[in-house]
C-alpha cells in the first residue's frame, strides 16, 4: 500500500484529500502545517507528498527545499496543492525542484490521476533517483533547440498543457505557441504527442 502524506493548514479541505485518497485504497498521513509535514515525512517515509504553498510556521517552498535536502525523502515525488492567484509560487516551487502541482478546488479525478502517474513515473524511475536534475531542459538543447524551446518541450513532455507552461515558466500564452510551433518545425514532428516522444528519448 502507497503512503501519502498531506500538507494543509486547511482543515476541511486536508480530510477531503484524506478520505478520497483513501477510498483509492492509498495509507494517508495529514499535516497540519509545513513544519509538521517535514517532520513526519522525515519519520514516516512516505511515497508521495500533497502539500499546500501558502501556510503558517513553514510554506510549502520551504518543505520541498527541506525534503529535497536530506537524502532519505530527496526522491519522494512531489505535488504542489495551489490557488489561481499564486503563479508566481507555482513558478517557484517548480523551479526547487516540484513534480506536479494541482489548484483548487481539485477535482477528484484530477487529484488520483495526478497521484497515480507521479507514482507510476518514480517507480518506473527508480526511487535511488537523484533529488534534483534527473532531467533537465538543457538536455533537450542538442535536438537543435533554444533554452527557451527546450524549456517548453521539456514541460510538454511532463504532460504541461500550454496555459500550465505559461504559468511556469511567466510568459504568455500565445508565446508558448509560438515556440511550440517552432520546435514542431525543427524536430519535424506534427504534434505535441510526437515531440514529447522525442524529448523523453532524449531525456531517458
Amino acid at each position: 500500500m502507497k503512503r501519502i502524506l498531506v500538507i494543509d493548514d486547511e482543515a476541511k479541505l486536508r480530510r477531503q484529500f484524506a478520505e478520497l485518497l483513501n477510498l483509492e485504497g492509498f495509507a494517508v498521513s495529514e499535516a497540519r502545517n509545513g513544519r509538521e509535514g517535514v517532520e513526519l515525512a522525515r519519520r514516516e517515509r512516505p511515497d508521495l507528498v500533497m502539500c499546500d504553498i501558502t501556510m503558517p510556521e513553514m510554506n510549502g517552498h520551504r518543505v520541498l527545499e527541506a525534503l529535497r535536502a536530506e537524502p532519505a525523502t530527496s526522491h519522494v515525488p512531489f505535488i504542489f496543492l495551489t490557488g489561481w492567484g499564486e503563479r508566481e509560487d507555482v513558478r517557484t516551487g517548480m523551479n526547487l525542484g516540484a513534480d506536479d502541482y494541482l489548484v483548487k478546488p481539485v477535482e477528484p479525478a484530477d487529484l488520483i490521476a495526478a497521484v497515480q502517474a507521479r507514482l507510476r513515473r518514480a517507480q518506473a524511475a527508480n526511487p535511488a533517483r537523484p533529488a534534483k536534475g534527473e532531467a533537465a531542459p538543457a538536455q533537450l538543447e542538442p535536438l537543435g533547440l533554444t533554452p527557451r524551446e527546450a524549456e517548453i518541450l521539456f514541460w510538454v513532455a511532463q504532460g504541461k498543457t500550454n496555459p500550465e507552461i505559461a504559468t511556469i515558466l511567466g510568459i504568455g500564452l500565445t508565446t508558448v505557441k509560438k515556440h511550440l510551433e517552432a520546435v514542431f518545425v525543427k524536430l519535424g514532428v506534427e504534434n505535441r504527442t510526437s515531440a514529447a516522444a522525442l524529448a523523453l528519448e532524449q531525456l531517458g
